[in-house]
């Protein structure tokens, strides 16, 4: 089943941010927002993954169908890695976290607290979140931060393999993670236009 988004309008903290966007994403399809510091990235993937209401437009297709990775990694530092991972599969109705303890290079840390991780390895921790959900879309906002270049290899083939086995991904990120099939959007043509405050705003 596609996503479907369609004349989206979306605002942040009480001001339109952006308006008019529309895509459709695949299975098998990954696709890369662009657009300066402030143009909304953010905003569109919260607003995409249910976290927040669109101000106008409709999304389609994501009913309990995505995984959301935002800033925060989302760990539970008095828990080690692999029971912060078993957490979050228990919490999705699965029980294997083998595959993503591989798939980010966590199998000699599954005994750490997660606390006790470095930045990068804690991130690395919260994107392997993402394969123990079994959930289909990947809605990802700069999910490289903290990463050195080894370990942006390790997301990029997971995201690859995600896409392979159907899944799909929607991405904000500034690195080339060398997937030649994903599409790019540009926020910057979705600004949305200036608007002259309400007659109450202009006494506040």
């Amino acid at each position: 089943m596609m996503v479907t988004v369609t004349d989206l309008e979306i605002s942040r903290g009480g001001r339109a941010v952006l308006e008019g966007v529309s895509f459709v994403l695949a299975p098998g399809a990954a696709l890369i927002l662009r657009g300066p510091n402030g143009v909304g990235k953010t905003t569109l993937l919260r607003t995409v993954a249910g976290l927040q209401p669109p101000q106008a437009g409709s999304i389609s297709g994501a009913e309990d169908r995505m995984a959301y990775a935002g800033h925060s990694d989302g760990l539970k530092s008095m828990l080690t890695v692999a029971e912060n991972l078993s957490f979050w599969a228990a919490v999705f109705g699965r029980a294997d976290i083998d595959a993503a303890l591989g798939a980010f290079d966590l199998r000699d840390l599954a005994a750490r607290l997660a606390g006790s991780l470095s930045a990068g390895q804690k991130r690395r921790l919260g994107l392997a979140r993402l394969m123990v959900t079994g959930r289909p879309v990947w809605v990802l906002d700069e999910p490289t931060v903290s990463l050195d270049a080894a370990s942006v290899g390790l997301f990029a083939a997971a995201v690859r393999a995600h896409l392979a086995a159907g899944g799909s991904a929607l991405m904000a990120t500034h690195i080339d993670l060398g997937l030649e099939e994903a599409a790019v959007l540009d926020l910057s043509a979705f600004r949305a236009a200036p608007r002259a405050a309400q007659a109450d705003e202009a006494f506040l």
